[in-house]
């Protein structure tokens, strides 16, 4: 049987071995858990330059230091993380015993056992993160696993189902390829657990395909993620930081900042201040080897439309660096949209691409109240020292995590769970949080020797005394 399939009927036979390798094997050891970690470690170390070269081939230029940097340095530390701690998660987990087994010598604790097989489907803007990193989690809980990479970054799929079929065991990991018809089809498989990374609108279909089988998902999924700069920031910081927030990938990242609340007095000196930042790291977008190109002509289109609709609008539009874009590059230079109106594309659309859209504000208040109008972000950032202030913005918004003075970074722990609330996502993955997701955590209580039910008169025939003891312990 080869890991490389090609076919949802492949998958199907797949997915039936897998569950009667499961259900032979048993306990999933340490050891087997480690081993399988370390393999896909080692696939990514070993196969780390092609894969590079793929991703760069995949965006028509995205740098393979950059790649490397992002997708198999960010893969290997979710592995790492999980194949060093992985003894720390696995142990039983001790319960007090209800009163009164637990005088009468009763015990009670929760299995993590592995649900059986995981699907996981990854995206084109970090074609191998979003596959790995959660399958670090699945393997990490002892479960198998099949991949279904992005058929838009299609050289990187080539390439890792190459490496994914010479490495592995079907029986353990298995990579299908194919186009949006296999994955609706894979989608809709009775796996025991089913990751997606992508758009709101594909995770609907993805959970309604699921839903055929029962099947519970984890769903990341974006939105139009909030930066707030509060009156507090130290404003040439800010700006650094969030240019190379925004530049990261360009812009094609689930959690990079869509909108950016400024406060209405100092719009003029953040723009300045932002411009310089990007420049600095970005000179020029035309041929410049360190910008990352958008995807391909089709996610080129959607972004230029969104910036033509704001301008038709009237929204004002700063290209940073200050250089017209070239409508034959998929190297753009950002486009800060100014004040765009609330019924523009721009403001209800995820961006995912070079652009950022600036909005004045007077009160924080008011960014909060703006905020919890629309849905769930996946992040939100706030930059300021006013702690009172930080403290209002967390304990009146709701996103799937927040980065103070930064953005990006709290998708870097480990040691926490990434992931979305309501339209951007649910569920999640990294560290024990990710090993419970794809574990089934299974209560076991043993029972004392002793049954005391019949001289407690608890059990049928009742006895006149009956009601009358069952109510005497209802209480508040």
């Amino acid at each position: 049987m080869n890991a490389r399939l090609q076919s949802v009927a492949q998958l199907e036979t797949v997915l039936a071995a897998q569950r009667v390798a499961t259900d032979h094997q048993g306990l999933v050891s340490l050891e087997v858990r480690q081993r399988r970690l370390q393999a896909a470690i080692d696939l990514l170390v070993d196969y780390s330059q092609p894969l590079a070269e793929a991703m760069d081939r995949d965006f028509g230029g995205r740098h393979p230091g950059f790649g490397l940097m992002q997708d198999v340095l960010g893969s290997l530390t979710s592995l790492k993380y999980a194949r060093d701690h992985l003894a720390e998660w696995l142990p039983d987990s001790p319960r007090q015993p209800f009163a009164p087994y637990d005088q009468l010598g009763a015990k009670a604790w929760v299995r993590y056992q592995p649900k059986g097989s995981i699907g996981i489907l990854g995206t084109w803007n970090a074609p191998l993160f979003t596959l790995f990193s959660p399958l670090a989690s699945a393997f990490a809980a002892g479960n198998r696993a099949v991949l279904k990479p992005s058929e838009v970054s299609s050289h990187t799929a080539e390439v890792l189902a190459a490496a994914i079929a010479e490495r592995f065991d079907p029986l353990e990991l298995a990579v299908i390829t194919g186009g949006a018809d296999v994955a609706q089809g894979f989608a809709s498989q009775a796996f025991d657990h089913l990751v997606f990374t992508g758009s709101t609108a594909v995770g609907k279909v993805i959970m309604r395909c699921a839903a055929e089988h029962l099947v519970p998902v984890t769903l990341e999924l974006g939105g139009k993620s909030p930066a707030i700069l509060g009156s507090s920031l130290d404003m040439a910081e800010a700006a650094r930081r969030l240019a190379i927030a925004k530049g990261t990938n360009g812009g094609q990242i689930c959690i990079s900042p869509d909108l950016l609340y400024v406060p209405q007095d100092q719009q003029q000196a953040f723009i300045a201040a932002f411009s310089a930042a990007w420049s600095e790291l970005w000179p020029n977008a035309e041929g410049n080897p360190d910008l990352v190109s958008v995807i391909n002509d089709r996610h080129l289109q959607r972004i230029d439309a969104l910036l033509d609709d704001a301008a038709e609008q009237g929204a004002r539009i700063i290209h940073c660096p200050a250089e017209a874009p070239q409508r034959h590059s998929r190297k753009r230079p950002l486009s800060l949209v100014i004040d765009p109106p609330a019924q523009s594309r721009i403001m209800q659309e995820e961006i995912f691409g070079p652009a950022l859209v600036l909005l004045s504000y007077r009160d924080i208040e008011q960014v909060v109240a703006h905020i919890n109008a629309g849905e769930r972000p996946l992040a939100l950032y706030y930059f300021g020292d006013d702690l009172q202030e930080q403290a209002y913005v967390l304990d009146h918004t709701l996103s799937g995590g927040v980065t103070l003075n930064d953005a990006l970074m709290h998708a870097a722990m480990e040691d926490a769970p990434f992931g979305g609330v309501g339209a951007s996502g649910m569920g999640h993955y990294h560290g024990r949080e990710g090993f419970i997701e794809f574990s089934h955590a299974r209560t076991v209580f043993q029972s004392p020797a002793h049954d005391p039910r019949r001289e407690w008169g608890v059990l049928p025939p009742y006895g006149e005394h009956f009601v009358a003891a069952m109510q005497s312990q209802v209480s508040r």
